[in-house]
């Protein structure tokens, strides 16, 4: 097997801005062909509801469906596909949702509320979403840690109404989805996938119901239909390739590096793994460590096109100069495989996950840590965050304002209101003036 060859930066050199930003830029340009074709399916789900779905179903995913009731799953075979599950399997699936629970309850936003000198009372009521729509990809990709940091966190929140739509091509239930459904809480499941499902959930059928917000992964046609209702319905991001970025001082195991840098380099031939060090002799080590272990991947050629294609070892001066490049990276997910990796957190302001010390993989993130694997991508960290218990809550502000409190507002709210001319604005509030 060939060497890879995996490109090679040097944070000081004088055009290192203009290489680092060839290397992050993802071609994510609208395919306009796929926007019209999403955009026809939604039209059609919209205005012929449960036969428009199953049509798709029928045709997309060579399913034999003839009536709206055979598209969903009962509570009965997701109770079925847990209680067959191996025993080994379904204690790693309790361990990892007890774990990402615990972490979600933490992360719970509380009403509150606070009165002022005059009696005025102020503050924020939280509720939960009343539905959410929850796409799990089907057929044989098994993505049971989806269902799971989906579905728990909403739970969480006080969602009553949990729908999951999972595609099954030929008519193929993946068990492990089914088991994790059933155990994250999921109120009803059905069998549809693709832009129909996004449609269905986003627009309701005869016999699916409308939620208020989608969230989960999918392909592209997912991910256009998810951008398309947006507005119609709340949605959690549209995700990019999977990243991963680390920083070692040079003094953890290379192969371990390498097997990082693999796993997410192994989701698809567009993820991208970067390495950053001031140690040029460790770069080498890892490289090494690469070309060694490669031909032992079940996935090396995904692996190979990623690393070669998007790929990078990033030489640097010293950990500030590596924080200033991970902060313009803006990774998905951050490892700080370093001496002490809480002094150099403190200079990282934009990553979606922060995998803090030698011994914590990147793996343990994805599947049972606790904290959520659905994160920003393609830089969006700058901007955003993990899903989260938050994600499936919104605010209420509460006002009641007390007779002396709608006396003294009256009077500010007057003048502001007059001064941009909305004059039944004004006299709303002078109305309560003493």
């Amino acid at each position: 097997m060939t060497k890879i060859t995996i490109k090679k930066l040097n944070a000081s050199d004088t055009n290192f801005t203009t290489q680092l930003h060839d290397l992050l830029a993802w071609n994510e340009t609208d395919d306009l062909a796929i926007h019209q074709r999403v955009l026809e399916i939604i039209s059609n789900v919209r205005k012929n509801g449960d036969s428009a779905v199953i049509e798709y179903t029928n045709r997309f995913d060579h399913c034999a469906v003839s009536q709206a009731s055979e598209l969903e799953i009962s509570k009965e075979q997701l109770k079925s596909a847990w209680d067959n599950l191996p025993t080994e399997q379904a204690q790693a699936l309790e361990q990892a949702a007890q774990r990402i629970r615990s972490y979600a309850e933490k992360q719970k936003m509380e009403s509150w509320q606070y009165t002022e000198a005059d009696g005025t009372v102020l503050g924020q009521k939280v509720t939960p979403l009343d539905r959410v729509g929850l796409y799990v990809p089907g057929g044989k990709a098994a993505y049971p840690s989806s269902v799971l940091m989906n579905a728990i966190p909403a739970k969480v929140a006080g969602v009553p109404e949990l729908i999951m739509v999972v595609p099954t091509p030929n008519g193929e239930t993946n068990e492990l989805v089914l088991a994790a459904a059933y155990l994250a809480g999921v109120d009803r499941a059905f069998a549809i996938g693709g832009a129909q499902a996004v449609a269905a959930l986003a627009y309701g059928t005869e016999t699916i119901p409308a939620v208020a917000k989608i969230v989960g992964p999918g392909n592209i046609y997912v991910a256009t239909a998810k951008k398309l209702v947006f507005g119609q319905v709340g949605i959690d991001m549209i995700a990019g390739p999977s990243e991963i970025l680390i920083i070692c001082d040079g003094k953890t195991n290379p192969d371990w590096i390498a097997m990082d840098l693999f796993s997410q380099a192994e989701h698809d031939e567009d993820a991208q793994s970067i390495l950053i060090s001031d140690d040029a002799s460790y770069l080498k080590s890892v490289e090494t460590s690469i070309n060694k272990l490669l031909p032992t991947m079940e996935r090396a050629e995904i692996i190979r096109t990623s690393l070669t294609n998007r790929g990078a070892l990033i030489l640097v001066e010293n950990s500030e100069q590596a924080a200033e490049v991970a902060n313009i990276i803006a990774p998905e997910h951050l490892e700080l495989s370093v001496e002490n990796p809480e002094a150099l957190c403190e200079k990282i302001r934009h990553a979606g996950a922060i995998f803090m010390g030698r011994y914590t993989a990147e793996a343990l993130g994805d599947y049972c840590a606790g904290p959520n694997h659905v994160l920003p991508t393609s830089s969006t960290a700058r901007f955003s965050s993990p899903l989260g218990v938050y994600d499936f809550q919104k605010r209420s502000s509460l006002i009641n304002c007390s007779a002396e409190g709608a006396n003294e507002l009256g009077k500010i709210a007057s003048i502001l209101a007059r001064g941009e001319s909305l004059t039944a604005h004004a006299r709303s509030a002078e109305y309560r003036l003493k």
